[in-house]
């Protein structure tokens, strides 16, 4: 009887489920907005399950497929209607022109058992306004300027690791390498430390930027599923960062702000921007940053600029090695500048390379790091149609998408720097657009551009032999965007 009673109660909790769900597939229809019709329990997004696709791709394939109907269209996610955005000039209302209806990302966040998430890529509302006020100002082109020597500082330090190795032809992993480096340049930018993963690669900083990229599968579908059910999973106590990688993080920022406060040192570097903002013991309301604050856009300041910037290097080099009359001119870019300033690697060289900063952006339209762009609506929003969508419906526009259309990009596939002689608009969106736009995204070409410009004017890069006609292999369970396993290429030092 016992068993009679349990199949009972199972078969009628799958039909109340399956009937919810029925009942949330009626959304789009409702709001007469073109949907694909979906499928019980993925919606319109099953591939999500299968672990040898990148969730940018999912998206791709949407997009191409319903690409015809205008301006946008409806999908689901699982249970959870989303807002596909399909066009450009719709894209540019939502980032831009209708920001306050899309001003929050949607993206989970557990600041009671993470504090280190409560930083500027995940906070929403008002408080993400505020605190983009302050942080704006440390990345203005004179705080740039006064960081360019530390960051040039690591980039001899490359070149000298090359140097000392490269005494012929040599195959280096230059994805490993090139994030050791970024791993140095944010590590002193932002916290003031010699991170010195260039020669010792299982350097703290090193592990925990690995930690913090390379997510397991299961816990890659934790998060994703947390960002699904939002509510829930910050009851559960669902973390974005184990505790042992946000420890690390805030002993490093507590030690080094006590360690400036009793030495009296200043830097210029991220952390002194972020020390000078710190709220000061007082009973005054002034609008200084808490020391929980401080770690976390520490945190997000590494955690973004380290990975992004190498995942475009690494991929940069990979495509001029298949191209060697691009990379030559991207060589003769860097030896012209530098032959009217000196030889020196100023900031106001690195800014004159025109070839070199079309290289990367060929790159980031190639492969961009961030894939697809995520926001929700945050107040009810008058759809085109007429028809209202409510609050807290998602909205995803597929960048990776316009950016490999030929509409918008003939050839798409093919590496043509010189394309960006006139920088499209919003088919090109690497870094977001608008208010939202990223704000690391100046230091982070800064950075991207001088490693390119140092590398390219002592070494020549080519591709192993028998590779020469294969693309890179994305890596589909990393958060970001760029290539699986290694980039193995052939380096030689010209110079």
């Amino acid at each position: 009887m016992w068993l009679f009673l349990l199949a009972l109660t199972v078969s009628l909790g799958f039909l109340w489920i399956y009937e919810h769900f029925l009942q949330r597939y009626r959304f789009w229809a409702k709001l007469e907005v073109p949907y694909p019709v979906p499928s019980f329990p993925v919606g319109n997004v099953g591939d999500t399950l299968k672990p040898t696709i990148h969730f940018a791709y999912i998206i791709l394939r949407l997009y191409r497929e319903l690409k015809h109907h205008g301006d946008y269209v409806g999908i689901y996610f699982f249970r959870d209607p989303v807002l596909l955005v399909l066009s450009p000039e719709f894209a540019r209302t939502v980032l831009v022109k209708d920001f306050n209806c899309f001003v929050d990302r949607g993206v989970y966040s557990n600041e009671r058992d993470d504090p280190l998430s409560a930083n500027l890529f995940f906070m929403e509302g008002t408080r993400w306004r505020q605190l983009r006020a302050k942080l704006t100002p440390t990345f203005t082109s004179g705080k740039l300027k006064a960081m360019f020597h530390t960051i040039v500082d690591v980039g001899t330090r490359l070149d000298q690791y090359l140097a000392d190795r490269c005494t012929g032809t040599v195959r280096l992993d230059m994805k490993e390498l090139l994030a050791r480096f970024m791993t140095d340049v944010i590590g002193s930018c932002a916290f003031g430390i010699e991170c010195n993963s260039l020669e010792n690669p299982n350097s703290q900083f090193r592990v925990m930027g690995k930690r913090m990229i390379n997510l397991p599968k299961l816990k890659a579908l934790k998060v994703f599923f947390a960002m699904m059910f939002r509510r829930p999973a910050r009851a559960l106590g669902v973390r974005f960062n184990d505790k042992d990688v946000s420890d690390f993080f805030f002993t490093v920022v507590r030690d080094t702000i006590r360690y400036r406060e009793v030495n009296g040192i200043r830097r210029n570097d991220f952390m002194q921007l972020l020390i000078d903002m710190m709220k000061k013991e007082s009973n005054e309301a002034d609008e200084g940053l808490t020391f929980e604050e401080i770690a976390a856009q520490a945190f997000v300041f590494f955690f973004a600029g380290f990975e992004t910037s190498a995942t475009t290097m690494a991929c940069a080099l990979h495509l001029l090695a298949k191209h060697p009359e691009t990379q030559a001119k991207g060589r003769q870019c860097v030896r012209d500048v530098l032959s009217k300033h000196n030889g020196q690697l100023s900031y106001d060289a690195i800014m004159q390379m025109e070839y070199v900063e079309w290289i990367i952006n060929e790159t980031l339209r190639l492969y961009p790091p961030v894939a697809t762009l995520h926001r929700i609506t945050t107040q009810p929003y008058r759809l085109p149609n007429g028809k209202l969508l409510p609050q807290g419906v998602g909205v995803i526009v597929p960048n990776l998408a316009f950016q490999h259309d030929p509409d918008h990009f003939p050839e798409p596939f093919a590496f043509r720097p010189e394309r960006f002689e006139s920088k499209p608009s919003f088919s090109y969106l690497p870094f977001g657009e608008g208010p939202r736009i990223c704000i690391g995204m100046r230091f982070g070409l800064l950075q991207t551009r001088l490693g390119l410009a140092m590398l390219l004017q002592h070494y020549r890069f080519g591709v192993p032999t028998g590779e020469a006609n294969q693309r890179l292999k994305i890596d589909p369970i990393n958060l970001i965007h760029g290539p699986a396993g290694e980039v193995w290429l052939e380096v030689e030092r010209i110079s």
